[in-house]
């Protein structure tokens, strides 16, 4: 067909835009489709990497500061009890590393009780009762070991792979890899409680070689998630948006003359901030809550805590935010002053025992469980033997070989117990999990090949996992 003959037989310019299915109103109908169907992250600088089907669409890291004593919560062994007091059997510490213990260090029974709960049967201490009403719903790993025994190194390392701060961290490989589904709320964002920051910093949410943008975002517990977030109420409405519209076109500017990808970051954030002008207030209003949820968590509103960032951990992940990690200072429990297996220890899990299972419960009652990939865990473990301080055996030193965490939701099977410690919990017995396993883990759950995924960098392609060998831990998927 001759289209200069077909399309002159048309009356009007405005029947041609219309019935050749370009016209203007079909314009904006395909930008709208189009921008519905694609998540944020493919227009903030994300790859959208998927090598296969993904079971979780979220993770939420429950992050425990200081390395939990897994003795004492999840791992009973009634023998360590009944050898309590007695040498530690030399060829069982013959060349392994210790921050304080010394040479003579005695076995340290747990006074704890536990109890076998739930269909699965799995023992979970009397300090955690609210995880023992959940213990069908999570999947715990006894046999977790990691490479480094210093806190600030092995929180860098449980968080990037690399036990040196400059690498991304796991967050930020995600937010990279497959960006967030939130226009209006940060990709990460990590959340704080306790007596103090973690160790380490802003290095366990940075994102090193990758873009900026896909960095953690720290979010307070109450108020602005930002400091100055709020503009001024003479400079809000179009004059605020018409100033940031000006900026953004001076950056942009900017960035075609140098080609800076720093700048493209810094447009992202300005306009990331105008938006969460509205959007955060919204999150962080608890009170939209009912009496009911907040009493689950165990949460106040207007208050700064674990179980206020186990809430919003909620609400954010319900907002599209594909990574959200917590951290709770502190479970340094060496057996000194405020770090006693006793009061001390009684304390920290009374903080998080409640909203963590809440968190649980409230993810599966909403229909958010299975997308949401939920992990609790700490840097390291502790010491089946004891550690002096002051002329008392109070607590345990860091312990790298064998440790738990818990994982639950998104593709994990709930119920399961993976891995085995020996008898007094100085070595795993059966199915050793590396930390760099559980990056490759979370890494499947979320669609992503651990092996696939990486990014240049000084002429390397590097990777989360590193170039170490990292297995996906297969057994615990469903």
């Amino acid at each position: 067909m001759n289209l200069e003959h077909h399309f002159s037989r048309f009356a009007t310019r405005r029947q041609l835009f219309r019935d050749c299915g370009i016209g203007l109103g079909s314009i904006s109908l395909t930008h709208l489709i189009e921008r519905d169907s694609c998540s944020a992250a493919e227009t903030n600088g994300a790859m959208r990497v998927l090598h296969h089907p993904a079971k979780a669409k979220n993770v939420i890291f429950l992050f425990m500061a200081g390395g939990p004593s897994q003795l004492d919560l999840f791992s009973h062994k009634p023998k360590l009890s009944e050898l309590h007091g007695k040498e530690t059997p030399k060829e069982f510490i013959e060349g392994k590393r210790f921050s304080f213990l010394g040479k003579d260090a005695k076995l340290l029974g747990s006074s704890r009780k536990f109890k076998p709960c739930g269909d699965s049967g799995v023992e979970i201490s009397e300090l955690l009762p609210f995880h023992q009403k959940i213990a069908d719903k999570l999947c715990f790993v006894h046999s977790m070991n990691t490479d480094v025994f210093n806190h600030g190194p092995a929180k860098i390392f449980m968080n990037s792979g690399n036990p040196q701060p400059g690498r991304p961290s796991m967050g930020s490989w995600v937010n990279y890899g497959i960006g967030s589904e939130s226009d209006n709320l940060p990709g990460f964002v990590v959340l704080q409680s306790g007596p103090r920051g973690p160790r380490a910093g802003a290095a366990l949410w940075a994102s090193g070689f990758l873009p900026s943008q896909h960095q953690g975002v720290p979010f307070r517990s109450t108020g602005d998630p930002i400091v100055n977030l709020t503009s001024p109420a003479s400079f809000s409405g179009e004059r605020g948006r018409d100033f940031n519209d000006a900026v953004a076109e001076l950056n942009r500017q900017r960035l075609a003359a140098t080609g800076d990808s720093e700048i493209e970051t810094r447009i992202a954030a300005y306009e990331m901030a105008y938006r969460m002008q509205s959007s955060a207030p919204e999150l962080m209003d608890l009170a939209s809550e009912t009496q009911q949820t907040l009493d689950l968590y165990g949460a106040k509103v207007d208050a700064a805590s674990y179980a206020n960032n186990c809430l919003l951990a909620r609400r954010l992940v319900e907002r599209g935010v594909r990574f959200v990690q917590l951290y709770h200072t502190d479970w340094d429990h060496h057996g000194g002053p405020g770090q006693t297996l006793g009061k001390d220890l009684e304390k920290c899990c009374s903080q998080v025992d409640q909203a963590s299972a809440a968190l649980i419960q409230d993810l599966e009652e909403r229909g958010l469980l299975d997308e949401t990939l939920v992990i609790w865990s700490g840097e390291f473990g502790r010491t089946p033997m004891g550690e002096t301080r002051n002329q008392k055996i109070g607590g345990r030193d860091h312990f790298i070989d064998a440790y738990t965490l818990w994982m639950a939701g998104g593709g994990v099977k709930p119920g399961v117990s993976y891995g085995m410690t020996d008898d007094l919990g100085l070595s795993v017995a059966e199915n050793p999990v590396h930390v760099r396993d559980l990056h490759a883990t979370i890494l499947h759950s979320l669609g992503i090949d651990h092996q696939k995924f990486s990014v240049k960098f000084q002429g390397l392609n590097m990777r989360l996992t590193g170039v170490e060998e990292a297995h996906v831990i297969r057994d615990i998927l469903s």
